[in-house]
């Protein structure tokens, strides 16, 4: 069984002759341990569709189902909207989010609590996560002391937190040079591979999906599956 199952979905913006399709009955499936990249221009709703998956900005129709059971159809949640995205999504933003006044280990620690992780608890098991991604000794560097490479896998660690079987990375490569984003994607892999979490990436650089299990493309709005060579 796939761990993410979307059929359909569709997002518009608008009404009328002002009606803007940024996404355009799009359909994927992802197992457990699959890395998957989503590329595509600039504008063709690579984001938009992440973000309607994640419930954070709703789909206008289709459906998802996570592990089997339905959580959106048809503009309608079948769940709780922050509930789902706190037990089932972890996201990774290209800019890291990350709070500034927060440690690195704070930031990471925090998402746990946030799901009623106790501080203790939650603080032990935030700096394992950090000494899995290999940033353990910075854990207690606040993030503008980070490089930008450091600070993508405290976000990373932020995403793993609540041990989510789906981990949607958005152009997480897009502030590094190609040193550093080779070795972030390679991280990526490595999640996928050993924590069984399916992963999507969107990146609109071909040099950073090498490894990937499978390649999707949008083109204003539309989703395709690419065949690999």
């Amino acid at each position: 069984m796939a761990v993410l199952e979307v059929q359909g979905l569709s997002k518009v913006f608008g009404k009328g002759e002002l009606a803007v399709h940024a996404v355009r009955e799009a359909s994927l499936s992802v197992e457990a341990g699959e890395l998957a990249a989503l590329i595509g221009p600039s504008g063709s709703g690579k984001s938009t569709l992440l973000l309607c998956i994640a419930l954070i900005d709703p789909p206008s129709a289709g459906s998802i189902a996570v592990r089997g059971r339905e959580a959106w159809r048809d503009g309608r949640s079948a769940l709780d909207a922050r509930r789902f995205r706190r037990e089932n999504i972890g996201f990774i933003f290209q800019g890291h989010n990350l709070i500034p006044f927060l440690t690195a280990q704070e930031n990471v620690a925090l998402a746990m609590q946030l799901n009623g992780v106790r501080s203790r608890e939650a603080a032990r098991r935030a700096r394992e996560l950090l000494g899995y991604l290999e940033v353990a000794h910075r854990a207690d560097a606040l993030p503008g002391t980070l490089s930008g490479g450091e600070r993508q896998r405290v976000a990373i660690g932020r995403a793993l937190a609540n041990q989510p079987p789906i981990i949607f990375a958005d152009e997480p490569t897009a502030a590094l040079d190609t040193e550093r984003g080779l070795k972030v994607m390679d991280l990526l892999r490595r999640v996928a591979r050993e924590k069984r979490s399916a992963v999507i990436a969107v990146t609109h650089d071909l040099r950073m999906i090498e490894g990937f299990d499978s390649v999707y493309e949008m083109n204003d709005g539309r989703l395709a599956r690419k065949e690999r060579q």
